[in-house]
């Protein structure tokens, strides 16, 4: 029997034009007068980063300075008072990114200021690359000392944080965890940018290979043996530890670097004021689960009904099953309603594929856009690790996050913003993208998407996660929670398996993701809750002209979202300051629903 998904595609294949837009729509699209600087700026950067590859080089840093500065002085010379809503849009958005831009460089400056004493060589070495890209021709002799030196350094450094009998030895640089986990990590990097400069000459100038090979293994090997003891000695590894499976560390921004991110996002509350927004809405889920508890059987006990939905998992091999039903499932729900447009192609270009093993340690569950990442176990993991992540990711659990990941959630977001106001996927935030996803399901929740208790149970189990999540990332950067509270937090507030809270701690705090990113589910939802209440329940727009509108805008931060919609009056400063939570509506219980 075909699945929907192979009917849908039999169907396009018999009839190609069904994926084909209207063209004409298109043609008459309002622009910006930006549209072209805001690609112009895209484009040079790119190339410059190209250009500049060695990662925090010395010419990296100063040029990438120089550049945004520059196009900063640039933009400013723009008439302002001449551009229309779209251009004022563009010309707010691109001088925010330019502020932001300076202001990380700044941010790094002082974070290389802190591990100096640990990293003297680092520039040093940055410079080798540099010279290659400024294509100046290669000294052997000289390359060959430079790096004979820094080893030497490197192993002098490294004996400082070794045990030693020698009570004349000198003292260790003072240091931190976090400062010394971030040092261990800047070698991992300089040993990349090293080995792909000594691939360039290596064997096409064969005095080069005579002068350095050598030099060069013995720094290579010494870096190495210098991350490993920061992090054995200081960070806390056990001894063979891998980097995804030791201690979460993380590196906190303070008050003073969450001051500027939320400035950043034009988000006008203090982090305590988020804090509480997310513990409000906590408060909501609990007593949401508790009713559901109460359904199941459990009285008050949510903990007992929850263990009860994680052990409905799926056997071994059927979770694309599953997720491929779930999305049918959630986009049959859509296609009763006149809520959003998914376009033809929209519905059959999504593909599936699995999370290697070795990465569900910091992504134990989904992840999703163009592609669906499905995290479960595979055989060759330990009876723990197979349990944990089928608990994890339960069809409740996955009721709730199939249509976040694909349509109308990440994959809908990615193909829109490819083809309309392209030039601002430049501006793309996590409180657009993931604060839509989240928007999404506190909206089927109202919509009754979500019947069976154990669906709700699943449904809360992420909204609940959600604020979690801003209350342990903004307490830690905030110098309050450390990641082992952050996980015990999850266990404890959430049910979390453990092995998933840890693996969501250290996806929260390894460096891949923003300050804020953690937050932006939750907040960027409630203000695009607080926009809905806005626009459409005083029936100034439609609900698909309200979802198309956001989704064919482009990335950007919620409030420059609102100022376009509304059409406010904007100035170069940006669009009014927006306390989105004062007009919040209430969360419907499921006895309203």
């Amino acid at each position: 029997m075909l699945t929907p998904f192979a009917v849908l595609a039999a169907l396009l294949a018999q009839q190609p034009a069904s994926v084909v837009p209207p063209l004409t729509p298109l043609v008459a699209r309002p622009s910006s007068e930006l549209e072209e600087v805001v690609e112009r700026f895209s484009t040079d950067r790119t190339a410059l980063s190209r250009r500049y590859d060695a990662d925090d080089s010395p010419d990296q840093r100063r040029t990438m300075r120089e550049f945004y500065a520059g196009w900063q002085s640039n933009l400013h010379e723009v008439d302002f008072g001449k551009l229309g809503l779209e251009g004022r849009a563009d010309y707010i958005l691109l001088d925010n990114y330019l502020k932001h831009q300076l202001a990380l460089l700044a941010r790094r400056d002082k974070q290389r200021t802190e591990t100096t004493t640990l990293l003297p060589f680092a520039d040093k070495l940055l410079g080798l690359p540099d010279a290659r890209r400024n294509l100046t021709t290669v000294d052997p002799p000289g390359s060959a000392r430079t790096l004979s030196a820094v080893a030497q350094q490197v192993d002098s450094l490294r004996a400082l944080f070794e045990p030693s009998r020698d009570s004349t030895s000198r003292a260790k640089p003072q240091t931190t965890r976090t400062i010394a986990n971030r040092a261990a990590g800047d070698v991992d990097d300089l040993r990349e940018t090293l080995r792909a400069w000594f691939r360039y000459y290596d064997g096409y100038d064969p005095v080069f290979s005579w002068w350095v090979k050598d030099p060069w293994q013995k720094t290579d090997s010494a870096l190495a043996r210098y991350a490993r003891t920061l992090r054995e000695r200081v960070v806390g590894f056990k001894p063979g530890t891998a980097q995804n499976a030791g201690p979460i560390v993380g590196d906190p921004i303070d008050a003073e670097g969450l001051k500027e991110e939320l400035t950043y996002e034009m988000i006008p509350y203090t982090p305590q004021e988020l804090i509480a927004i997310a513990e409000r809405e906590y408060a909501f889920s609990l007593q949401e689960m508790k009713a559901a508890a109460r359904e199941m059987g459990f009285g008050d006990d949510w903990k007992a009904a929850m263990e009860k939905v994680k052990n409905t998992y799926v056997d071994p091999g059927r979770q694309p099953d599953l997720v491929r039903d779930l999305a049918k499932q959630a986009q049959d729900f859509f296609d009763q309603h006149d809520w959003v447009t998914i376009p033809p192609l929209a519905r059959e270009d999504w593909r599936m594929e699995m999370i290697p093993p070795e990465r569900q340690r910091v992504s134990p569950f989904f992840l999703g856009g163009e592609v669906i990442q499905v995290s479960y176990p595979t055989a060759d993991m330990t009876d723990e690790e197979k349990l944990m992540s089928m608990r994890g990711n339960n069809p409740h659990f996955s009721h709730a996050t199939v249509f976040h990941e694909l349509n109308p959630g990440h994959h809908l977001q990615g193909w829109m913003s490819a083809r309309y106001n392209a030039h601002r996927r430049l501006f793309g935030t996590p409180f657009w993208n993931e604060g839509q996803s989240l928007y999404w399901e506190m909206f089927l929740w109202d919509h009754g998407f979500q019947v069976s208790p154990e669906d709700r149970i699943g449904a809360l189990f992420w909204r609940m996660h959600r604020s979690a999540r801003i209350i342990f990332s903004l307490n830690f950067h905030l110098g309050k929670m450390t990641p082992e509270q952050a996980v015990q937090f999850l266990v404890d507030t959430v049910n979390f398996e453990r092995a998933n809270a840890e693996g969501e701690v250290r996806r929260s705090f390894g460096g891949q993701y923003g300050p804020l990113y953690q937050a932006a589910y939750m907040i960027g939802g409630l203000q695009l809750r607080a926009l809905h209440a806005e626009l459409v329940d005083t029936k100034k727009m439609s609900e698909r002209e309200f979802h198309d509108a956001v989704l064919q805008g482009g990335p950007m931060p919620i409030a420059m979202v609102r100022a376009r919609l509304l059409k406010l009056s904007l100035t170069r400063d940006g669009p009014p300051a927006w306390r989105f939570a004062e007009k919040l509506p209430a969360p419907l219980p499921r006895s309203r629903r």
